[in-house]
């Protein structure tokens, strides 16, 4: 069973914050890291968090949110077997996903709309893998 972790810094949390609600709404169970208000953080310590337990069951995903998404996945991405794409749009989202098998989405909340954000969500979590020719690619990496 696929788990869904995720987490913020302080310029994230309140997108992360609207992001727990659509998910609760959805019945979409998920674990939040934190943290657990929006006073100032550091965006490796979380991004580590929910990378590690990302990678613990191949199965996993994480959603990560700071102020440009770019941070988040910097950091998420030094882990082995970790592959955050930062998703700016639609195609973006779906791309990851389709030919790279990302396993964290990351976003800028102060690039993305909330509407957006819950849009590349949706097709985050719904996208499969196509693997094929992107499997050889993706196990280069």
């Amino acid at each position: 069973m696929r788990k869904i972790f995720i987490s913020s810094d302080h310029a994230g949390f309140e997108l992360k914050e609207n992001i727990k609600k659509y998910l609760k709404k959805k019945k979409i169970d998920f674990k939040d890291i934190g943290p657990m208000n929006n006073k100032s953080v550091d965006y490796p310590d979380y991004a580590h968090k929910v990378a590690q337990r990302v990678k613990m069951n191949k199965k996993n995903v994480g959603i990560l949110v700071c102020g440009s998404g770019t941070g988040m996945n910097i950091a998420a991405n030094k882990h082995k077997n970790i592959r955050a794409a930062q998703c700016f749009n639609l195609k973006s989202t779906k791309l990851s996903r389709l030919h790279n098998d990302a396993n964290i989405i990351t976003l800028g909340s102060r690039l993305t709309t909330k509407k957006n954000a819950l849009r590349f969500i949706d097709v985050f979590l719904s996208t499969e893998f196509e693997g094929g020719r992107h499997l050889k690619r993706i196990k280069k990496i």
